[in-house]
């Protein structure tokens, strides 16, 4: 919101910046998903850590269903059995993508045949084996606690449906247990795609407006002088110019300013992340 705010303000007249508006964006931009890929996402949601710029860069997401995924993925359970290096081998062709039967093609393929969500199973419980959404939410709950007693009377269910509709019993034994043994990993793809929508408004921001984004990043953390320095060592690494504070032109938190001859964007340091200095003092000044 303040890097919005920033970059209709710093905008020419009858600019498109001056209207620039986050629920207008493009979700198939190259830039964006470049930026991703490459690393550079301090500052970017959910995908700063080393760990998470690791998986970006092996990864190379370039849709939102891959930062969905990402999401889903960087977690214990899934780093720990092989299921990530599973999932990025398939997306870059190294490993071929199988599913058991045709009809989870259509379920899986946005994952490239990996179990990843739990909504998965729970479709996979109904197109195969004719659950209703009542029963199938009942069987992600059992698989997510890991109930013995309700995952048996859930395989005999399962089976059952399965076979009533075409699949040959060891067939459907076997895509029960692979859902049980994904479903211990599962995560809730409604939680992870709010977080991808974030993760890519905040690279798209960086990707095209970088001073603005920036500048406001390090006013949200005005009062963390580490998070600043990092944030001015990343603009500074991306020829951003930072102004040193101006009694003058400095306003409370970091702000753009144009260079009156090149026309360059720069960030003129807020006087709030100044030792000492107290949003009520740089209010009086």
């Amino acid at each position: 919101d303040k890097a919005v705010h920033l970059i209709r303000e710093v905008g020419e007249t009858g600019s498109p910046e001056k209207s620039f508006s986050i629920d207008r964006i493009s979700y198939k931009d190259p830039k964006v998903f470049e930026l991703i890929g490459s690393g550079d996402t301090d500052g970017i949601f959910q995908v700063e850590s080393s760990g998470m710029k690791d998986l970006c860069t092996r990864l190379k997401p370039n849709s939102v269903e891959d930062l969905t995924a990402i999401g889903a993925l960087y977690r214990p359970g899934p780093l720990g059995s092989g299921m990530v290096d599973d999932f990025i081998d398939r997306k870059h062709g190294r490993k071929p993508i199988v599913y058991e039967v045709p009809q989870l093609e259509s379920i899986l393929k946005e994952t490239y045949g990996v179990i990843v969500y739990q909504e998965q199973v729970m479709k996979i419980a109904r197109e195969l084996a004719g659950y209703s959404l009542g029963q199938a939410d009942m069987l992600r709950r059992a698989m997510g606690k890991k109930k013995a007693d309700e995952m048996a009377k859930n395989c005999e269910l399962f089976v059952k449906g399965a076979v009533e509709r075409g699949l040959p019993e060891a067939k459907a034994k076997g895509i029960f247990d692979l859902m049980a043994m994904f479903a211990e990993y599962g995560f809730n793809k409604s939680h992870s795609a709010a977080y991808a929508i974030l993760t890519y408004q905040t690279a798209y921001l960086k990707a095209h407006y970088p001073v603005e984004f920036m500048a406001a990043l390090m006013s949200t953390e005005i009062n963390n002088t580490d998070k600043i320095t990092k944030y001015i060592a990343d603009s500074r690494a991306h020829d951003i110019r930072i102004l040193s504070p101006d009694v003058n032109f400095s306003r409370q938190s970091f702000s753009v300013e144009k260079n009156p001859e090149t026309k360059q964007k720069q960030i003129r340091f807020g006087l709030e992340a100044i030792k000492g200095v107290g949003g009520i003092a740089v209010e009086c000044i």
